[in-house]
């Protein structure tokens, strides 16, 4: 799978809402009502994830959840990474 060009991910980003592109990954950050609440999206996601065998980092800093994507075995963002944003996304309009 190719890494994408960073003209190719900022094009994608701009179909992705809330998402960005920094340091070297796709990144989205939610402020959830909760704790509660963004541990049970953080639960979706990663259910999701196992499925698709593609695995975002998550990092939880109380009610905010930052997803990260890159795919580390070819060493950058690729479509299988744009492709679980837009996933995540749909994930968590179901929140």
């Amino acid at each position: 799978m190719a890494v994408l060009t960073d003209e190719e991910v900022n094009s994608a980003v701009t179909k992705l809402d809330d998402w960005e592109h920094a340091g070297g990954a796709l990144r989205r950050s939610v402020k959830f009502p909760s704790f509660l609440g963004g541990i049970d999206a953080v639960r979706r996601v990663a259910e999701h994830a196992e499925h698709r065998d593609h695995h975002p980092d998550i990092d939880i800093r109380w009610r905010t959840v930052t997803f990260a994507l890159v795919t580390h075995s070819e060493g950058g963002i690729t479509d299988k990474d744009v492709q679980m944003a837009a996933e995540i996304n749909e994930i968590l309009g179901e929140v």
